[in-house]
């Protein structure tokens, strides 16, 4: 077929960005990487027979789905070597990438779920992508993974399985999160050890991510005591109450990765992100960034 009778290439392609860039992003955990294998997929779209292609939607999900992959396989000696905690780069507007379609996990960008998602094996966590969050058939989750109809069942259920136990079974309402996000935000600034083990859970788990880059915990700090004294305690810091009087610290509430969330800025400049996974009235995991290279495109 001539190239004039092909569809144009940015045309065809341009719909399918939005849930392609979903899709890459909860299997990389990265908007950044996400955008890079998208724009591949778009590479290999612009020179690609699009003419023959009967289900664009379906063939871009395979081709952005393999590329994740590959991706994950070169990065995994990356991520063994990692300082710290890893957590996946934090989203300010998660709405963009909602999935399209009724799926339970359509809207569920959260960081609790991608941590999730991180645990499963790279062929479940697609599996269950593809089929329950994108609602793609198993014919094409086999021809993806290049298994078995069966064997993709199979992968799909165990990342479900593993899914649905982690996942609290109520979300707070609207009312709970901003009570308790308000609390918490209010005995940080403040550095008030009783207000914030008011807020936590008892076996409360508190992540932080610096990868190496800036002073954080390197390892997870669990109960509500010592998470209480451990953000306490940096508040408390002579230098941090100073910057606090004057003025340049500021704590802003906003939901991070569509969980209720607070920013802290230094100077005007975003240092951190805190996400709170709230279940039972009560903070169940706080979520830290503060890796600089996952807060840069954050940056105002």
């Amino acid at each position: 077929m001539s190239a004039g009778t092909q569809p144009d290439p940015a045309a065809s392609f341009e719909p399918h960005r939005r849930p392609l860039l979903g899709l890459a992003y909860r299997m990389l955990g990265s908007l950044a990487e996400a955008e890079d294998v998208v724009q591949d997929a778009y590479l290999r779209w612009h020179a690609t027979d699009r003419a023959a292609v009967e289900q664009p939607r379906a063939f871009l999900s395979r081709t952005v789905t393999r590329l994740c992959l590959d991706q994950i396989k070169s990065a995994r000696a990356q991520r063994e070597t990692y300082v710290g905690p890893w957590l996946p780069e934090p989203l300010l507007d998660h709405a963009a990438l909602v999935a399209d379609g009724d799926s339970d996990y359509a809207d569920d960008l959260s960081i609790a779920l991608l941590m999730t998602l991180e645990r499963l094996s790279p062929l479940e966590r697609a599996a269950f992508l593809m089929h329950d969050v994108f609602d793609l058939d198993y014919p094409e989750i086999a021809r993806t993974l290049q298994r078995s109809e069966d064997a993709c069942r199979q992968l799909a259920a165990r990342g479900r399985a593993q899914v649905r136990r982690d996942r609290p079974r109520f979300r707070p309402s609207a009312e709970e999160s901003t009570r308790l996000t308000q609390a918490f935000v209010a005995a940080l600034g403040s550095g008030d050890i009783e207000g914030l083990k008011q807020v936590l859970a008892a076996d409360a788990v508190f992540y932080a991510d610096g990868g190496g880059k800036v002073p954080s915990a390197r390892k997870p700090v669990l109960g509500a005591e010592r998470i209480a004294r451990f953000l306490a305690g940096l508040v408390r810091k002579p230098a941090i109450v100073r910057r606090l009087i004057h003025g340049p610290l500021g704590l802003k509430i906003a939901p991070v990765n569509g969980m209720p969330g607070a920013l802290l800025y230094m100077s005007g400049r975003l240092v951190q992100t805190y996400a709170l996974d709230i279940r039972d009235g009560r903070i169940h995991a706080l979520y830290v960034t503060r890796n600089p290279d996952k807060l840069a495109r954050l940056q105002h």
